[in-house]
């Protein structure tokens, strides 16, 4: 039996993986990639130590650093994803598609996915005009009237990708108020194509067999009218990649892992959890990384002190 398992290989797992190789933990790391969430951003520009980043340079460099120390005490699994996490005797199994391993102690830290726009018509016109990914598919739209749903960093980090190419860029967000830090909703509102429309929500996507139209109501007037656009990117948070926990620690409304702050430990002795798939208050990579710093020092004093 192993002393750790380690899920996840964004800035949580990762920095995890490292800590554990360096306090000589013989441990498991799986990824199912290395980056997590950030692997789809252009540019990362609060990654501290780094003044700007691609998503798909940090997964290298994490990956890297992971390499560089893991020696023989860090067994990395790379490409398989946890699909189940059991208690056995003097520890717990976390089992993939392939195979499975046993240890005294558990670092959940397997992030979260983008949420799905939930109206009429927005299933069937993904990648016929709806998209999740403006890194990936921002490109196609240049010159093209393009919507952006969703009022916090991403959404506004995903309308200055738009704006370099795109015709125009609404922004749809059904607040009043947006989530986004104040210097970047200023920076990219003072762009002469960049429109926002707050308390405003969608509620259909329209288009035969491609987007034609997003469909929004102002929550204020209660006014239903059609935005003319080609382009719908969806920016509307993320869900934790937590079903394999089920039943096994304590989870909040949304299927987050609660933990103690004070130690990233969950309901369960010997669980620990960390970064985007935790009720943290607010998720960060600088944040997931120092929360599973946290967790290893006090992962490493109780499998020192038992």
């Amino acid at each position: 039996m192993q002393d750790l398992v380690i899920i996840g290989g964004g800035p949580a797992g990762v920095a995890a993986g490292v800590y554990a190789a360096r306090k000589y933990l013989k441990s498991t790391l799986i990824a199912e990639e290395f980056g997590g969430q950030s692997t789809v951003s252009e540019g990362i520009e609060n990654w501290i130590g780094t003044v700007k980043i691609s998503g798909a340079d940090l997964g290298k460099a994490l990956k890297a650093h992971l390499d560089a120390y893991k020696g023989d005490k860090v067994d990395v699994w790379e490409g398989e994803r946890a699909m189940k996490l059991e208690t056995i005797d003097g520890g717990f199994r976390v089992t993939t598609k392939t195979k499975s391993v046993d240890a005294r102690a558990v670092l959940i830290a397997s992030g979260a996915a983008r949420r799905r726009l939930a109206v009429p018509g927005a299933d069937t016109h993904e990648n016929k005009g709806l998209t999740y990914c403006a890194s990936c598919d921002g490109p196609l739209f240049a010159g093209a009237d393009v919507a952006v749903v969703g009022g916090g960093n991403a959404g506004f980090e995903t309308a200055v990708q738009l704006l370099a190419y795109a015709k125009s860029v609404t922004l749809v967000h059904r607040g009043g108020d947006f989530k986004a830090d104040p210097i970047t909703v200023e920076k990219v509102m003072s762009h002469p194509n960049m429109t926002a429309l707050l308390n405003t929500q969608p509620v259909e996507v329209k288009g035969d067999p491609f987007v034609s139209a997003l469909t929004v109501k102002d929550l204020k007037t209660e006014q239903v009218r059609d935005l003319p656009v080609t382009g719908i990117f969806v920016e509307i948070g993320v869900m934790p990649n937590t079903d394999y926990v089920k039943g096994v620690v304590e989870q909040d409304e949304i299927n987050r892992v609660k933990v103690n702050a004070k130690n990233q430990r969950t309901n369960v002795e010997g669980i620990w959890a960390a970064g985007d798939c935790t009720d943290e208050l607010y998720h960060q990579n600088n944040i997931a990384a120092g929360d599973a710093v946290k967790a290893l020092e006090d992962i490493y004093y109780w499998l020192k002190t038992r």
